[in-house]
């Protein structure tokens, strides 16, 4: 199960942020999203009525849109996620309890890591894909450099994704990206714009060539 969250992110490349926008907003959200080519999306837990949201776009989109639980601290967390629907769990930080409790259930732990030896003893941990956050303070070519020494870990870059800068991204070994306001902004949602949402994401899987 695991083996298949990793290759349809890998395939896709694409996971949208979800932060700080209303719960009642999530399908449209995630329509929106489907509509504009993306099939991943992040719900980070410090939004309100996170484990809700999940639980609806997961119910609503089954395995034609990918859910994860973003800035998941600990390992109860990542189980209540995990119970409420989510493929994957991403974290800002590397733990190790969470990376263990995602194990056990066969979904995909994406720890935050920046270092080498992070991110190493992330994999041998058994985190299959990790998260390079914040990405924009070592930029596109740091990729590079970490997949020399450890070509068998896959990256995530996390943090200062944009427009600009995807494809540079992926040019230098990323395996996805986790892009955030540039894709989804609450301005936009709490006004109902969610065309733009549509638009951004059409933009992004334009610049991929997806």
């Amino acid at each position: 199960m695991v083996a298949n969250i990793l290759k349809t992110l890998g395939e896709h490349k694409l996971v949208s942020i979800v932060r700080g926008v209303e719960e009642k907003a999530a399908i449209e959200i995630a329509e929106a999203l489907y509509q504009g080519g993306i099939r991943a999306i992040e719900i980070t837990m410090n939004t309100t009525g996170a484990l809700r949201m999940i639980e609806k776009v997961k119910d609503s989109f089954g395995d034609k849109m990918m859910v994860g639980a973003g800035t998941v601290l600990d390992s109860e967390n990542a189980v209540n996620a995990i119970t409420a629907g989510a493929d994957f769990i991403l974290s800002p930080t590397l733990s190790l309890r969470v990376i263990e409790a995602c194990n056990r259930y066969s979904k995909l732990a994406v720890p935050g890591v920046l270092t080498p030896t992070e991110i190493l003893t992330a994999w041998e941990a058994g985190a299959q894909l990790v998260k390079v956050f914040p990405a924009r303070v070592l930029g596109p070519k740091y990729i590079k450099d970490i997949k020399g020494p450890l070509p068998q870990v896959e990256i995530m870059p996390v943090g200062g994704v944009s427009l600009e800068n995807a494809s540079d991204f992926m040019k230098n070994g990323a395996y996805a990206l986790g892009i955030g306001t540039a894709l989804v902004n609450p301005e936009w949602t709490s006004k109902g714009e969610f065309d733009k949402v549509k638009k951004a994401a059409e933009a992004f899987v334009s610049a991929l060539k997806l």
